[in-house]
């Protein structure tokens, strides 16, 4: 009888591992799914599109502002007595420009280039989390899965086991004590059925999250990625390439023009103006009135209550607080590489431990089944080796798990992790065409309709 639970045992193990069929979904199906399915991705695009829009308004503060102007006046006047009512209509046509703001308007468009380009990492940061959850939701559920056939495997043994341990009492082999303790490992092994289907279901939907849809058969994980033989040279890749380090030196240029342009605020503006109307009194029948003006203006602040003075400091903490961030970033994304690392070596030794641990505990299952059959163990003996054994390939199938998370956790970490370097050949978002279509800030021209055509072609018209 142990002779054939163990080898259902071991067949029962084979098939679940070697059956998923080539035509399962793979990794790189699962990335592709969560990349082109995020919520979050389409939000912080979204983003940076209102970033890119900031560029476009600090071109438009340098152009002329024309205003169209319509209005009508009533007036009543006494005097003495004699009284006089009017009333007038004007339409005029004004129109103004900045000649000379001494460098701010271009700050403060190079100032929004440079959040543009922070922003367009920090959405690389994000299409990192957003793969580096898909790699989780995969691993959880194959994992689950795993770990039901376990469990329904024994499940089938422990009954064989009851069946057994029946059979020798009817024999006068054993005690009543042996068959109440093989029925309540059986119960036992139904409770720990339930809670892996359990969580089984709340992968699958943790997965659908993941990647906008629930999964079907899962092949087996590719090879690990290829990643650096030190952590130094793993820390080097991050210092050099990673969105947070980038996004924060981007911050801290942005802050850096944004207080050369408080101070500029001392030097005031030179502006030009002009406008044409004609004005009518629609009481009295007379000739119209038309006018015409043009000037120019410089004004200076001398006094405003030191709200500039404000500004200017304002903006040098700031730019203070940016540098600060920027150099706080680059050591919080070195600290993150060398945890990842760690996880990682833990996780390969955590395999190693696992494997030596599944070979003791068959060995040990294995012993402890010939001696029961011998009579020199007892039917609890047996199910506890038993279990044991159904113990360490749950761990085992986690720590093959774990190292999978933890090596694309480390690509993460790394700033590695996006679609372009995972070479998933699939079209992907293009934050240039978006940019290219508004920074000068269009109104209906070429430039108008390629911005129509960018909408069209990404949905948001």
């Amino acid at each position: 009888m142990f002779r054939t639970t163990l080898a259902a045992f071991t067949i029962a193990c084979s098939t679940a591992l070697a059956s998923l069929p080539v035509a399962a979904q793979s990794l790189a199906d699962t990335f592709i799914n969560a990349y082109q399915n995020s919520d979050l991705l389409e939000q912080n695009r979204a983003v940076l599109r209102a970033a890119d829009e900031d560029v476009a308004l600090a071109i438009a503060s340098l152009r002329p502002v024309l205003n169209f102007v319509a209005q009508t006046r009533g007036e009543r006047r006494i005097t003495g007595a004699l009284e006089q009512e009017t009333l007038s209509a004007s339409v005029s046509l004004s129109a103004e420009i900045t000649l000379i703001d001494f460098g701010r308007g271009a700050l403060a468009r190079q100032s929004a280039e440079a959040l543009v380009m922070g922003t367009r990492q920090a959405l690389l940061n994000v299409e990192q989390q957003v793969l580096l959850d898909a790699v989780r939701a995969f691993m959880d559920v194959r994992s689950a899965v795993e770990t039901v056939t376990l469990r329904q495997t024994t499940m089938r043994l422990t009954q064989q086991e009851l069946n057994a341990a029946q059979e020798r009492f009817e024999l006068g082999e054993i005690t009543r004590t042996d068959v109440s303790l093989a029925e309540a490992r059986l119960a036992a092994a139904r409770s720990q059925l339930a809670a892996a289907e359990g969580d089984l279901a709340v992968a699958r939907e943790e997965y659908k999250l993941a990647t906008g849809r629930h999964p079907g058969q899962l092949r087996q994980p590719p090879a690990l990625p290829t990643l650096p033989s030190s952590l130094q040279a793993a820390q080097d890749i991050a210092r050099n390439t990673h969105p947070s380090v980038k996004q924060a030196q981007f911050e801290a240029t942005a802050a850096e023009l944004n207080a050369e342009r408080a101070a500029a605020q001392r030097h005031g503006s030179v502006t030009a103006d002009a406008s044409i109307g004609v004005t009518s009194d629609l009481l009295n029948s007379g000739p119209s009135t038309r006018s015409a003006s043009a000037g120019v203006r410089y004004a200076r602040p001398i006094y405003q209550g030191g709200a500039i003075s404000a500004q200017h400091r304002q903006a040098l903490a700031r730019r203070d607080a940016a540098r600060s961030g920027m150099h706080r970033s680059v050591a919080q994304v070195i600290q993150n590489v060398a945890v990842q690392w760690a996880n990682l070596e833990v996780a390969r030794a955590r395999i190693a431990a696992s494997q030596q641990q599944v070979r003791a505990a068959q060995n040990a299952f294995d012993g402890t089944r010939e001696e029961a059959r011998l009579g020199a163990r007892t039917t609890l003996d047996v199910l506890n080796a038993e279990n044991d054994l159904m113990d360490a390939r749950t761990v085992l199938l986690q720590s093959q798990a774990g190292v999978q998370v933890a090596s694309y956790g480390l690509m993460a970490a790394m700033g590695l992790l996006t679609v372009d370097h995972l070479r998933l050949g699939i079209p992907t978002y293009d934050p240039e065409a978006y940019y290219n279509a508004v920074r000068n800030a269009p109104v209906t021209s070429q430039q108008g309709e390629a911005l129509d055509r960018v909408l069209r072609a990404i949905g948001r018209e």
